[in-house]
């Protein structure tokens, strides 16, 4: 199933709440996404449970 919904994340770096849109179609995504706000790389993990629930976890390049 195709599905794109909007996420709110705190940024690691700012703490800036920012929206990004992720696709629930993939079990499993990582990805790196600047912050709209300070432009730092965020890396973004989207898991997608075996009850189509998405979870997204925002880290930066340093965490991973």
């Amino acid at each position: 199933m195709f599905t794109t919904e909007s996420e709110i994340i705190s940024c690691p770096y700012c703490g800036e709440n920012i929206e990004i849109v992720v696709d629930g179609s993939v079990e499993f995504q990582q990805y790196r996404e600047d912050c709209s706000v300070c432009c730092q790389p965020i890396v973004v993990n989207v898991e997608v449970d075996y009850k189509d629930a998405v979870n997204v976890a925002a880290r930066t390049e340093q965490e991973c």
